[in-house]
């Protein structure tokens, strides 16, 4: 019985070794497989963080030039606020004392020609008499 329960136990460490020795090389294959790409990323890893820091650098660029743009929009937008009030403020006047003003020059023109047409009257006068 003894005989029996040794060969029952050697049956089962050789198949206990027939399963664990593939599940070993599978292992090893693994891990060689890891170091293989471990080493690639080490290698490319220097100038993907090259890359990276110069599209930081040229975005930072950017933004800075765009917040200055977006300043210089902005004085140039008041400064057209700035005209458009002017001009509204211009037209106003112009609206509500436009037409006392043109009417005060028009008088002013018809009392200057009546001035002129009496100096020329009284010059002539005095040529004549």
């Amino acid at each position: 019985m003894l005989e029996i329960a040794a060969v029952i136990i050697a049956l089962v460490f050789v198949v206990l070794v027939g399963v664990v020795i593939p599940t070993v090389l599978q292992l090893r294959k693994a891990a060689l497989q890891a170091e293989r790409l471990l080493s690639q990323v080490s290698a490319d890893l220097p100038e993907i963080l090259k890359d990276l820091r110069q599209t930081n650098e040229n975005v930072r660029v950017m933004s800075t030039q765009a917040r200055e743009g977006v300043d210089r929009a902005s004085v140039l937008v008041n400064a057209l606020g700035q005209v458009g009030e002017t001009v509204n403020h211009v037209h106003g006047l112009f609206r509500g004392k436009g037409l006392t003003f043109i009417k005060s020059v028009v008088e002013a023109a018809v009392g200057l020609k009546a001035v002129a047409l009496t100096l020329k009257n009284r010059a002539q006068k005095k040529e004549g008499g």
